[in-house]
């Protein structure tokens, strides 16, 4: 009983000093995002890249804090980070076709080729644009719904026929 007391003991203030700076990357990942969505203002950048950039910058603040506070424990971070690293890379590779999207879409909100409203052609499939998020581009037509992946609209020719009135 003795010893799990003096390990306590000694344990506590490394625990406390953990959570403090644990504490310290949450406000930083906090402030972050406020800052980048204020910016995603001043910019015009649509919704979704504003969120998707807010809450990249606060995830990699928060992993970057929390293996920052389990070294402040005494834990070999070494291995977590590099098993951190082999699993972004076979997730990456399984995700190849969905970050292709994820990547695509960004592109297209960004340079804005096209806006909703205006009726386009791609890789045949022809329509008025309803809506544009981060994995397809969704057209009507005839009251038919079609689904294109942003990768196919971002490597092909998009011939805009008319532009939104």
């Amino acid at each position: 009983v003795q010893n799990i007391e003096s390990q306590l003991l000694l344990w506590l203030p490394k625990l406390g000093m953990a959570v403090a700076i644990f504490f310290c990357f949450w406000v930083i990942s906090k402030i972050t995002q406020t800052v980048l969505r204020k910016s995603g203002d001043r910019f015009s950048l649509k919704e979704p890249i504003r969120s998707l950039v807010s809450e990249g910058a606060k995830i990699s603040i928060l992993v970057f804090g929390t293996i920052t506070a389990l070294g402040t424990l005494g834990i070999n971070v070494s291995a977590l980070v590099a098993g951190l690293g082999l699993s972004g890379f076979a997730l990456g590779f399984a995700l190849k076709d969905t970050i292709s999207n994820l990547l695509a879409g960004v592109m297209i909100l960004v340079y804005q080729p096209f806006d909703i409203g205006d009726y386009i052609v791609v890789t045949g499939k022809e329509g008025k644009v309803i809506h544009i998020d981060f994995r397809y581009t969704t057209l009507e037509n005839n009251e038919k719904i079609i689904l294109i992946p942003n990768s196919l609209v971002f490597a092909n020719t998009v011939s805009i026929l008319r532009k939104n009135e």
